[in-house]
């Protein structure tokens, strides 16, 4: 990989400085978005044996689960599409644009499900079919949506705070599912033990979850036209325009597909063990969880509801607080912390989980929180660490092919395959273990993938200068540089900022 020669100091006017409050605004735009998304993964996730009844009328119970988890492994499997043609996009005409667009196609799919009748209402359970659509709408959007929120946020912050701020990006998604689950929770008790009208929440009473995504999905666009394009983006796309690079290996080269990924491949693979680690845990956790509650340990949707949403609510809370620290001990160390514990802990939390019948709900509140250890650690990186991996003019692309491959191919899927992995081996002494052994085969395979991945945290984004929060930070650092390990100017554009200057 080939970088500009450094031909000079670096100058204070080279700078990129974001002010906090700019900083707010470029999150919250980012922030609605996340919550949006997981929103829709916390409703489907906590209806999805309510909604079995809805579309599968007429079908085996075991095999109408299927069909319905599948329906969320089919949105996950259209993201790499999302991403391939998302991302490239999003390099081109700005990340603000793209990440309009994704909250648009994300809320009206999210609501179009709310309005489609169910199989006695349609005749039968081809209504499948068109949900099955809706869901791959979704998994479109998603797959722009995510990549382009990291690389955002990412962008925005500054340099020894990136994992502080980008860590709040995932704040959004998970409270986004816990509103999710509450929302599923509330209208449960409302139409069925409020009102008492049994089978409220199969007749009617599941769409009202999805249609609430009407008034969330407009505050969100609302606050996505607001946010500005990141300024080390906007540079760098006027660099390009002034200087096109013909090497594939520069850092300012505008790739195609083809060409990143054989540049990055390494850093491609690296991304998609730690994702896939992440997300068979954090799925695990919140999407796959309610069936597993509801099916394997007969538990309501309601107390599954009402046990994971404290859990997921007090684990938003930590995670700027691990970011924090990891831009204080670095991106490896954490990512350590959370492959280790995902290993040492997940056996031990679905053992604990087969006590609830007897013990009662606080056994699940247990079980989820030790779940959630691991899940902290991990997605507390995520938007700070992986578009790190990628040069800023191909960093969009790198995180649309890497987060949504890994994504689509194991973190989607992992409610579907846990389930079936369950089934499989029914009757068996290890069947109640067998998400957890899912769960632990990829922390594993992350653990070598983190040895592996050059450490981040304080430092400049590849490709781009350093960013900083005030003048008197760029003044400091500048004057500081001659003893700052930190920096390495062969990978900012310093000669193509000011060619002439001495």
């Amino acid at each position: 990989m080939s970088a500009h020669p450094p031909t000079r100091p670096l100058e204070v006017d080279d700078l990129i400085i974001v002010e906090p409050s700019k900083m707010k605004l470029a999150l919250r735009g980012a922030f609605v978005g996340n919550f949006m998304e997981w929103y829709d993964f916390g409703i489907y996730g906590y209806l999805a044996v309510t909604m079995t009844k809805v579309f599968t009328s007429g079908m085996p119970d075991s095999l109408g689960l299927t069909v319905t988890l599948l329906g969320f492994a089919v949105s996950f499997l259209v993201r790499p599409f999302g991403g391939l043609i998302l991302g490239p996009i999003g390099d081109r005409i700005g990340r603000q644009k793209v990440l309009y667009f994704t909250m648009a196609i994300m809320a009206i799919a999210t609501a179009l499900i709310g309005l489609l009748p169910s199989a006695e209402q349609a005749g039968g359970f081809w209504v499948i079919i068109p949900l099955y659509l809706l869901k791959m709408m979704q998994g479109f959007s998603t797959g722009g949506e995510f990549a382009g929120a990291t690389t955002y946020v990412s962008e925005f912050s500054p340099d020894k705070d990136r994992g502080y701020w980008a860590s709040k990006l995932n704040v959004g998604s998970y409270l986004g599912f816990a509103a999710g689950a509450s929302v599923v929770a509330a209208t449960t008790l409302i139409t069925e033990t409020l009102l008492g009208i049994d089978g409220a929440m199969v007749a009617w009473g599941w769409r009202i979850p999805f249609l609430l995504a009407i008034p969330l999905g407009a505050i969100a666009i609302y606050f996505r036209m607001r946010i500005p394009e990141p300024p080390g983006f906007e540079e760098t796309r006027e660099l390009q325009l002034a200087n096109q690079p013909t090497d594939p290996h520069d850092l300012q080269y505008r790739h195609s597909l083809g060409s990143l990924i054989r540049v990055y491949w390494k850093q491609i693979l690296i991304g998609i063990s730690i994702v896939a680690a992440e997300g068979t845990a954090g799925y695990a956790l919140t999407s796959y969880m309610p069936t597993y509650l509801e099916k394997e340990l007969q538990v309501s949707n309601l107390n599954a509801a009402i046990a994971t949403v404290p859990v997921l609510v007090i684990m938003s809370l930590i995670l700027p607080k691990i970011g924090r620290w990891s831009d204080r001990i670095g991106r490896r160390k954490v990512y350590l912390l959370a492959t280790g514990s995902s290993i040492v802990l997940m056996l031990p939390a679905f053992a604990i989980l087969q006590t609830a019948p007897q013990a009662g709900m606080w056994v699940v509140f247990v079980a989820l929180g030790i779940v959630a250890v691991p899940v902290a650690f991990f997605v507390s990186m995520t938007a700070s660490a992986l578009p790190a991996l990628f040069p800023t003019a191909a960093r969009f692309s790198g995180m649309g092919i890497t987060y949504n491959i890994a994504a689509s191919l194991f973190a989607g899927t992992t409610p579907l395959i846990a389930d079936l992995l369950v089934n499989a081996t029914h009757g068996s002494a290890i069947s109640p273990f067998m998400p957890a052994l899912w769960i632990m085969t990829f922390s594993v395979v992350a653990v070598f993938a983190v040895l592996m991945m050059k450490e981040t945290a304080a430092r400049p984004l590849l490709g781009s200068v350093p960013t900083v929060a005030s003048r008197a930070d760029a003044e400091e650092l500048v004057a500081t540089q001659a003893e700052n390990p930190l920096l390495d100017t062969s990978t900012m554009p310093l000669d193509l900022i000011r060619p002439g200057s001495a």
